[in-house]
């Protein structure tokens, strides 16, 4: 049975009672009023039509709900995920497009391989490389970037995409005297309504409400209110070449981007066919994919603040019997002329027509219906490019998931299997990558809710994801008008509460390296936005490099008697010599081939700072390992000492650092008497021998005085 529930977890959950299957009901029902909305808000974080946050909030779902081994873990779309799927593709792709909806499935489909990896090979222990400082440093960097990010919606501006988050952000604080009121409106209702709602009462869906009833209010006055109008309309020669230029330029991207595509594949061909021809063919296609990408990051740049500064012009329509006839740039307008009292705002280029907006941003049109089986296209040039991404991805998802498993099982008692987990999560995601689902991963918000209203089993997520399929199929018409700065808003209330300052405070107070790591952490994320997951990666690597630091120098000192009659180091409490025959000394780390030169050091520098002594006490209490590097210094270093007069020996050596050592014949070398189970035997032992040989020393001294 027990081998049966390892392939199919869910079994747990049987037999259900009554109760059982009435709290899993009203829980997946409450979760689903909260997954609905943030699945299409996380899908637009993600650069993806809303749609797919819905797809990415049916299938996963049910597939880690019963692979998974936490019973109130919900699995979807998260803020985290979304926006460094985002980041990802974004160099490959525009938001939006179908290659961009191509690269975000193939990304999932990888970090589900990666998780699914490491949950078979019971690998979830390199989450590990993942210090709290530098998690709470990503955190913290990646909720301003994925909040801010948002603020264009809020203020009903365009946030042009290029290689510095930190620039495209300027340009949104830049626009801000172009705010759109009512667009801003919206915004601020929905959080009053969210955050007021749960002041009131947590237990009422605030998100679900605040989108029913902006969707409802945007329906009936006509908040989004676009036209489509001729170049001919427009009565400025320079606004209708700026506008021509953009769409051009547009067409161009496209044409570029697809060009990339073509050649990567012509390449990668060519090379698997092999061939000194074939091979040089390929190495022009990739020369010349290059020149495509730095030429289209230079008409995405040019395109860029073309965008912005069509979104700074505003034009007054003119009508003749109630018919639009021209469009003039505001303040230009003839007099005596009827106008429609709106003001107009570029949108985009469809074709031949210019699209103007006098409102603002709504979700738009939502294809109804269940999504099709697919297998995901996989594009193998990009392939290397997305792996370190996909990776960071797989080890942030699986962190926030097992995180929060781990969080509600100290109240459910519920025993967390972390590998179990990840086949969970790693199954989701490649399934989902075959139903145009994006990455997903655990949800905080989503979970304590199931948690608070009293899930028992993981039925519970498959019943939410029901509620999804119900939207899917019969609701989605009703979701044209919700604003799109209502769901920015529900983004940035949902990242904002993940910032957290407190646990930098407390790393600084008892671990300053790792708060500087934390902290550094945090600003290199900000700088390599959007990118972000080369901020963790390079963290990680502070983090190694100064754990490979501490390992290289463990903590060393001379050793002294304190006021209390035990031992410290005399650097650290002040402390004066036992003797300057006897100096004991402590070595706190494994002695490997990493440290075995410092180890050298350490007793040369003991002899060099006390020349007149005769024996070196190394205290190995904190020597957990040794390897054959650190057992033939230790035969150099007492060879060295012998031939200065000098003895080298031990105390509280480990028994598993003893055994390798009596096996190698270094016992047998230094001699037994070389070698103390105590320190304090050690040192009592040989400080009574030094005593006594200094007292005769001084005694012979008088004698012959005399």
């Amino acid at each position: 049975m027990k081998l049966i529930q390892n392939f199919l977890p869910f079994l747990r959950w049987f037999p259900m009672s009554k109760e059982t299957l009435r709290a899993d009901f009203i829980a997946g029902i409450t979760v689903a009023l909260i997954l609905v909305p943030q699945s299409m808000a996380y899908a637009q974080l993600a650069g993806l039509p809303v749609v797919y946050g819905l797809y990415a909030a049916f299938i996963p779902v049910i597939v880690a709900s019963l692979w998974g081994s936490s019973n109130q873990l919900h699995t979807g779309p998260v803020a985290m995920l979304s926006l460094m799927s985002a980041a990802a593709v974004i160099s490959f792709a525009t938001p939006g497009t179908t290659d961009f909806i191509e690269i975000s499935l193939m990304l999932a489909l990888m970090v589900g391989i990666l998780r699914l990896a490491l949950g078979v090979f019971r690998l979830g222990a390199i989450v590990n490389l993942l210090s709290s400082p530098v998690i709470i440093g990503f955190t913290n960097a990646a909720a301003l970037i994925i909040g801010f990010s948002q603020l264009s919606k809020v203020i009903g501006v365009p946030f042009p995409r290029s290689d510095s988050y930190l620039f495209d952000l300027s340009n949104v604080f830049g626009q801000l005297p172009e705010v759109h009121w009512w667009t801003l409106i919206f915004a601020a209702g929905a959080w009053v309504l969210i955050a007021g709602l749960k002041k009131i009462n947590g237990a009422l869906p605030g998100v679900l409400i605040a989108v029913a009833v902006t969707t409802l209010l945007s329906a009936l006055f006509g908040f989004e209110n676009k036209t489509s109008v001729s170049h001919s309309l427009v009565q400025d020669k320079a606004s209708v070449k700026t506008i021509e230029m953009y769409g051009k330029t547009k067409n161009q991207i496209g044409l570029l981007t697809t060009s990339i595509a073509n050649n990567n594949a012509q390449a990668r061909k060519l090379e698997e066919e092999g061939g000194i021809e074939n091979i040089e063919k390929a190495q022009q296609l990739l020369a010349q994919a290059n020149v495509y990408k730095y030429q289209l990051k230079q008409l995405n740049d040019e395109n860029n603040n073309r965008r912005i500064e069509l979104h700074g012009m505003t034009f007054k329509g003119v009508l003749e019997n109630d018919v639009l006839v021209a469009l003039y740039p505001s303040g230009t307008v003839p007099a005596n002329t009827e106008t429609d009292n709106q003001t107009w705002r570029f949108n985009k280029v469809e074709g031949e027509k210019i699209i103007l907006s006098s409102g603002g941003a709504v979700v738009g049109y939502i294809p109804q219906g269940l999504p099709s089986l697919e297998v995901p296209k996989i594009r193998w040039d990009l392939l290397f490019a997305l792996l370190p991404a996909a990776l960071v991805m797989a080890l942030i998802g699986f962190m926030e998931a097992t995180s929060i498993s781990k969080a509600i099982a100290t109240t459910t008692g519920e025993r967390v299997d972390t590998s179990k987990e990840l086949i969970g999560q790693g199954l989701a995601n490649i399934t989902g990558s075959f139903f145009g689902s994006y990455t997903v991963s655990g949800s905080f918000s989503r979970s304590a809710v199931a948690a608070k209203t009293g899930a028992k089993t993981g039925l519970f997520a498959i019943i939410s994801a029901l509620s999804v399929v119900l939207v899917l199929l019969f609701f989605t018409a009703y979701l044209y008008h919700l604003p799109q700065a209502v769901l920015a808003i529900i983004v940035m209330m949902a990242v904002f509460s993940l910032i957290r300052i407190d646990p930098i405070i407390h790393a600084w107070k008892i671990d300053r390296s790792g708060a500087v790591i934390g902290l550094v952490t945090f600003f290199a994320t900000l700088i390599m936005a959007p990118a972000i997951a080369n901020g963790i990666l390079f963290g990680i690597s502070l983090t190694v490099l100064h754990c490979l630091i501490r390992t290289m120098k463990p903590r060393t000192d001379v050793l002294s008697v304190k006021d209390d009659g035990t031992l410290g180091g005399v650097n650290a409490h002040q402390l004066e010599p036992v003797s300057p025959y006897f100096v004991p000394v402590r070595f706190d780390g494994s002695l490997t081939f990493v440290n075995v030169a410092y180890f050298e050091d350490m007793i040369l520098e003991a002899h060099a700072d006390f020349p007149e002594a005769t024996t070196i006490l190394v205290v190995g209490s904190g020597i957990n390992d040794i390897d054959a590097s650190g057992e033939e210094k230790i035969r150099e270093v007492a060879k060295h000492l012998r031939e200065v007069g000098v003895n080298l020996v031990f105390s509280s050596l480990k028994n598993q650092v003893m055994r390798v050592l009596e096996e190698s014949g270094v016992v047998k070398e230094l001699g037994t008497y070389a070698f103390y189970a105590s320190k304090e035997t050690a040192f009592n032992a040989l400080k009574t021998a030094h005593d006594n040989a200094l007292k005769y020393e001084c005694y012979e001294e008088e004698k012959e005085n005399k």
